[in-house]
């Protein structure tokens, strides 16, 4: 082989490597990514409880420290100013298991009592989301996912 040619391998073999180190240093910082969030509310109904019920999957490169969640209603002083991370700090947290490779599947439950549904608001409701990985990034979404009370 010819130095010329062996000096453009080692050359090519240089900038891929520095390449690879800077895709993973930028994957490193990235957030954690919310996907596939649900939520389902059941109204309580003859003397049993109802719930809500909301799922989301959480993926980071660095693991998922925490999840919490909110739910609040669109006819509340929270619709004219949103959540912000610090209060949901103070948030219930979620359940979370592993589901593959960065990813966790995480679950909030919560009993809906008759007295519950008697006084909370009726119609539109968000979901707030505040996830918080082991590297310390977080994500906010104040309206995760939406359901409705009626």
């Amino acid at each position: 082989m010819s130095r010329r040619i062996a000096l453009s391998v080692v050359t090519g073999a240089i900038a891929l490597a520095g390449a690879g180190a800077f895709a993973l240093a930028y994957a490193g910082d990235q957030p954690p990514a919310l996907t596939r969030s649900t939520a389902r509310y059941t109204a309580p109904d003859g003397g049993r409880d109802g719930s809500l019920v909301f799922s989301t999957e959480v993926t980071t490169s660095s693991g998922v420290k925490s999840l919490k969640v909110l739910a609040w209603p669109e006819r509340s002083g929270l619709a004219a100013k949103q959540p912000t991370a610090e209060e949901m700090t103070q948030a219930e947290r979620a359940h979370c298991k592993p589901a593959g490779t960065g990813t966790v599947r995480c679950m909030y439950t919560a009993a809906v009592t008759a007295a519950d549904a008697a006084s909370s608001p009726h119609g539109s409701w968000h979901v707030a989301v505040l996830a918080t990985a082991e590297d310390g990034t977080t994500t906010l979404d104040t309206k995760a996912v939406d359901f409705t009370v009626d």
